[in-house]
């Protein structure tokens, strides 16, 4: 099963200084039909301009990535962290019995990440946070596994059955992804466009795909990141 995320449909906010769009139901954008897609809860795909941010705010029992896009994200937490990343670079927190974090753009240019949250498979973990500088060349024209449960093979492990790739597919290749049976998928087209199973995707749009393999033909040069994960009734 694919169902074409289109992101003129998505939710959306404007407040000046942050621009966002709502791939699940958030903050004033409230869909009964849309809360959550299997164990994924949240992708925000945020805007944020120069020297603005996102003050100290808290979380708990929540897994949560954040992928540069575009400029610089700074973040810092109640566990004494404080990082800067860029353009495909990864922010994770999990934020377990409680933490406090911000997230800034103190660099010159637009900052655009962005946020995903998933559940945890269990609450009470003790609160961790990391990041990683991932080489863009290793995402060319093939996956990127960035993220993995624990035991996983990825560099970045969560407590979730949930596994994070990124690509850049160049204009007119082709590349497959297989979403097996019991498991489920969640496709970004970040930049570019693309046809997957026929579908076309542009940029910010998103798809649904439940135990159906894919094959990806890059309409111009593609920037993509999928969330794969165990099938369940959400």
């Amino acid at each position: 099963m694919l169902k074409k995320i289109d992101s003129n449909q998505m939710g959306s906010s404007n407040l000046g200084w942050l621009r966002s769009k709502f791939h699940f139901s958030f903050a004033e954008y409230y869909n009964p039909d849309n809360i959550q897609f299997g164990v994924l809860r949240v992708i925000n795909d945020d805007l944020i301009n120069p020297q603005t941010g996102f003050g100290t705010h808290p979380h708990r029992d929540m897994e949560i990535i954040s992928y540069a896009v575009n400029g610089e994200l700074t973040h810092g937490d109640s566990m004494g962290n404080k990082n800067t990343i860029t353009r495909g670079h990864v922010q994770y927190m999990s934020a377990g019995t409680g933490v406090l974090h911000s997230e800034h753009n103190l660099g010159v240019d637009t900052l655009r990440l962005l946020q995903i949250w998933i559940l945890p498979d269990q609450y009470g973990y003790t609160p961790n946070y990391g990041d990683y500088r991932f080489n863009w060349d290793d995402r060319k024209n093939k996956w990127l596994h960035m993220v993995s449960g624990v035991g996983g093979d990825a560099p970045i492990q969560i407590h979730q059955d949930a596994n994070i790739y990124s690509l850049e597919l160049e204009q007119g290749k082709e590349i497959g992804f297989p979403v097996k049976e019991g498991r489920q998928a969640y496709l970004v087209q970040i930049e570019g466009t693309s046809t997957i199973n026929g579908i076309e995707l542009n940029d910010r749009d998103g798809m649904e795909i439940v135990e159906e393999d894919i094959t990806i033909q890059s309409e111009n040069t593609s920037h993509i990141l999928i969330i794969e994960m165990k099938k369940t009734d959400q």
